[in-house]
């Protein structure tokens, strides 16, 4: 078959590119498009992933409804030339395009509907199949709903290993204590009205966890001058490998924050979303991360402070990471039987949901 896989953000290309090679393997031919994102477009190239580039992205909701625009036009005009079966993707182009074509529309979502009005309205209604954690209850009739998150398809332990030369990069050494922050922008469709941490507030964390180890901020945005100093250098390829050596992991970040948990790192986030979201509730179920709204600042504030005291905090992360992997499948494996198998793997599913433990 032919496979059309559009990136829309950095994590994306993280979590297709098992399943992009999966299918490869077994012979289908594999496209890529992706927007104007550096970072995107950087592991591409790393991980050999060519593609289309549809140009940029825009803040502004009429530029962004523009760009969805262009883009429809860009990729279906790819899609009848190359003769596309399957088309791959997180975000609202691709079911626009399955609606237009022939190609059918795998599209993988981990937000809720509450939080995503606009995906909920124009983009689940023309998915042939909406991706769906379990723990996630959607009201279309095109959801499938596996047991586990969009980040175990990447980073579980069949399909990751950390690399420790990562360390020696940065002038670590093994075992030394180090702290990860991360910053967004909140420009995404459903991030209007939403905010994380003030300046103020990264300063006060950044100088709290500095007394205990070294800091690296990562950042969607260029950072204020005062956090320049610590913004990390390491290369996008290796960063999981860093947040999995990491002590604690601090930010605003929901997909940051959501990997710190899966590799069994404490992890902090502090954004409006929190309490709201389904699959960080389930991590914060797990005691794998802790969500505080910006009013419960102080909240969060203390007990990140309780914890950098305690002698070996990740040792009880990690325990915890055991009973949430025993209780997941590994996402990729099903997602490429799921879809090589389409339809006949939809009927499966609706007769017996219990059939994907066999990916476990």
């Amino acid at each position: 078959m032919n496979v059309l896989i559009d990136i829309g953000h950095p994590a994306h290309v993280h979590l297709f590119k098992y399943l992009a090679k999966n299918l490869k393997d077994h012979g289908h031919v594999v496209y890529f498009s992706v927007r104007d994102i550096p970072v995107a477009k950087h592991l591409m190239d790393v991980y050999g992933m060519p593609y289309l580039d549809l140009g940029g992205k825009k803040d502004s909701i009429f530029g962004k409804a523009w760009s969805v625009l262009h883009q429809d036009w860009q990729l279906l005009r790819f899609v009848w030339k190359k003769k596309i079966n399957w088309g791959i993707g997180c975000g609202i182009v691709i079911p626009h395009i399955s609606a237009l074509s022939k190609m059918t529309s795998f599209k993988f979502d981990d937000d809720d509907d509450e939080v995503e009005p606009l995906m909920v309205k124009f983009g689940h209604p023309f998915s042939d199949v909406v991706m769906t954690p379990s723990v996630i209850k959607r009201k279309t009739k095109h959801a499938v709903y596996y047991k586990g998150t969009k980040e175990l398809a990447y980073l579980h332990p069949s399909r990751f290993v950390p690399d420790p030369s990562v360390l020696h990069k940065l002038g670590l050494k093994d075992g030394e204590r180090f702290f990860i922050m991360r910053f967004v922008a909140f420009k995404g469709f459903h991030d209007q009205g939403e905010y994380g941490l003030t300046l103020e507030r990264k300063k006060k964390l950044l100088n709290l966890l500095l007394q205990y180890g070294k800091v690296f901020i990562t950042s969607e945005r260029p950072v204020e001058p005062e956090l320049e100093p610590y913004r990390v250098s390491v290369p996008a390829e290796d960063m999981h490998s860093l947040l999995s050596y990491a002590s604690m992991f601090v930010g605003d970040s929901q997909t940051m924050t959501s990997e710190a948990a899966v590799l069994g790192v404490p992890a902090y986030k502090c954004n409006t979303f929190a309490g709201r979201l389904s699959v960080p509730n389930m991590y914060e179920q797990y005691g794998l991360c802790r969500c505080f709204t910006p009013d419960r600042f102080d909240d969060m504030y203390s007990e990140i402070e309780s914890l950098l005291a305690s002698p070996s905090p990740k040792g009880e992360w990690s325990n915890k990471r055991e009973e949430f992997l025993s209780e997941m499948i590994d996402p990729t494996a099903f997602f490429t039987w799921f879809i090589e198998n389409y339809p006949n793997s939809r009927v499966v599913m609706a007769n017996n949901s219990d059939y994907q433990l066999v990916f476990k």
